[in-house]
């Protein structure tokens, strides 16, 4: 696969978290690079057990289904069964069976090797317009110079634009429709990732500190030790 500039700066500027799941280095290097041009957060790992401990940092997942340690039908179960995270299979296996098997398995899409970015890229934006169906209607809420557009899924800082990813936009934009309330932990993984509680490890931290970072400053985010996070000031 052959990823061009002019491919990868076509696209929209939405920020993705990915995580490609690749065996052949080479390839998960290239594509990972190819999506960071195209404005996505991506990462990459090379075995299957390596993607189970990371899957829930990602909000979209393009898995090889030829891993080295677990078979990569299986790793797509194991992610189906515990999130709703977008995914598509990528693989040489091109079979109508090796097909159906995938789809079955929770993949939302199924591409085969070779492929064009062109068309990974928008069979990646065809399946976040079907699992984000409910598009927010137009809401803007404001935090001092905050400013969230729910209606666009902006978030704009003394007028200028701030990239974030699709959760951390929710994160934020919780956050922010709440300004005299701390929004509990559980709060945020029901809403937010919507799942249950349990004990969401790093999954929160990590997008918070993104956040802060990308707002400038610590002081946006307060952590209520215990409890969970409020807006703050920056």
């Amino acid at each position: 696969m052959v990823i061009s500039q002019a491919e990868a700066d076509e696209y929209g500027d939405q920020v993705v978290r990915v995580l490609v799941i690749e065996n052949d280095a080479a390839a998960a290097e290239t594509l990972v690079r190819g999506l960071r041009r195209h404005g996505n957060d991506a990462t990459s790992v090379g075995t299957g057990a390596s993607a189970l401990k990371t899957h829930r940092q990602a909000e979209f997942v393009l898995l090889d289904l030829e891993l080295p340690d677990i078979d990569g039908l299986q790793v797509c179960r194991t992610i189906r069964d515990s999130t709703d995270t977008p995914i598509i299979a990528v693989t040489a296996r091109g079979t109508e069976l090796d097909r159906v098997l995938g789809l079955q398995a929770g993949a939302d899409d199924y591409l085969v090797k070779p492929y064009g970015f062109r068309e990974l890229l928008a069979r990646m934006d065809a399946v976040m317009r079907r699992a984000s169906p409910g598009t927010p209607v137009a809401q803007e809420v404001s935090h001092g110079p905050l400013h969230i557009d729910a209606g666009a899924r902006e978030v704009r800082l003394e007028k200028e634009l701030v990239k974030v990813t699709r959760k951390e936009f929710d994160l934020l934009h919780m956050l922010v429709s709440r300004p005299d309330h701390v929004v509990s932990r559980q709060q945020l993984m029901s809403q937010v990732w919507e799942e249950t509680w349990t004990k969401s490890g790093r999954t929160i931290d990590t997008h918070v500190s993104s956040l802060r970072s990308k707002l400038g400053a610590s002081t946006w985010i307060t952590t209520v030790r215990g409890v969970g996070f409020r807006i703050g000031h920056g």
